[in-house]
């Protein structure tokens, strides 16, 4: 809520996320828990019984938007797909953005491992966003490129549309799809794009019977994460030199280290006490620097 006067100025202040930008719904009752209590019927007689798929919940599904996810699971049900919702980790695209590759690594083994037993039983896994889609079929392998399971659930991943166009192509879908009025134009996402599969959301409406689709393929211009951060403008406080917030971090840091080693010459004691100095000495700096 934009609107709220309390919350979106600290978390402003604290988390450099805008006050102004527009944040997803966050939902209690989450994509997976829904998933366990209301179980999609799957059509013995549809052209794709037999086959299943493991659907990896993804963090927007699973806490922002899980009607998605039940959509997803209702088509694949009525063309006899039986699915299973698993969400052990976030896939860590957030953290690559910052450059952490290492918690994305700890995440992409931890994932891996828990998916390997329904890839040895020859389950599918489809991952309902393209961001995650992405990360689990191609960033995870360029950063474990030794790593046989995360090879494994690359070679076993699709991407949501993919999943259902190659449903089409290789068994064929379940009657009773019906033209829609009017037509549809789609957003091509960057990282549905990067996937280099082809343009499957539009290949996948253009199932539907009648169907004008129109593709849009531009970039959103969002940024992952940084699309909701308080824009870096230059800024000028007690500091003798005009500043961005990187910059100001960038000097805080450095400043802190500084306490911690002048702390050091006198004594090694209380070490504490220069780290409270020094997260202080941060977020001053940081907040009128």
């Amino acid at each position: 809520d934009t609107g709220n006067g309390l919350t979106r100025p600290l978390m402003e202040g604290a988390a450099g996320i805008d006050r102004r930008a527009a944040l997803p719904k966050f939902h209690g009752r989450t994509f997976v828990s829904r998933a366990a209590a209301e179980p999609v019927a799957v059509d013995a007689k549809a052209p794709s019984f037999g086959r299943k798929a493991v659907l990896y919940a993804t963090c927007f599904v699973n806490y922002n938007n899980p009607d998605i996810g039940r959509a997803a699971q209702a088509v694949l049900g009525k063309n006899g797909v039986e699915t299973k919702v698993v969400y052990p980790l976030c896939c860590g695209m957030p953290q690559m953005e910052h450059g952490d590759l290492a918690d994305v690594a700890s995440r992409a083994r931890k994932v891996a491992a828990e998916l390997k037993p329904y890839i040895d039983q020859g389950w599918d896994v489809v991952a309902l966003i393209p961001s995650c889609a992405l990360m689990l079929k191609f960033e995870w392998p360029l950063i474990l490129p030794d790593d046989a399971e995360v090879k494994a659930l690359a070679a076993a991943t699709y991407d949501l549309s993919e999943f259902v166009v190659d449903l089409a192509k290789t068994k064929g879908l379940a009657e009773g799809l019906q033209p829609l009025e009017g037509g549809v134009s789609l957003h091509l996402a960057c990282h549905a794009r990067a996937q280099n599969m082809g343009p499957k959301a539009a290949d996948m409406l253009r199932l539907i019977p009648k169907a004008d689709v129109a593709v849009v393929e531009r970039c959103s211009g969002h940024g992952g994460a940084w699309g909701v951060l308080k824009p870096t403008a230059p800024h000028k406080g007690f500091l003798p030199i005009v500043t961005t917030r990187g910059d100001r971090l960038f000097i805080g840091l450095l400043s802190a280290a500084y306490v911690h080693l002048a702390w050091l010459l006198f004594t090694e004691n209380y070490l504490w006490i220069a780290s409270l100095a020094a997260l202080a000495l941060v977020a001053v700096v940081m907040r009128w620097g």
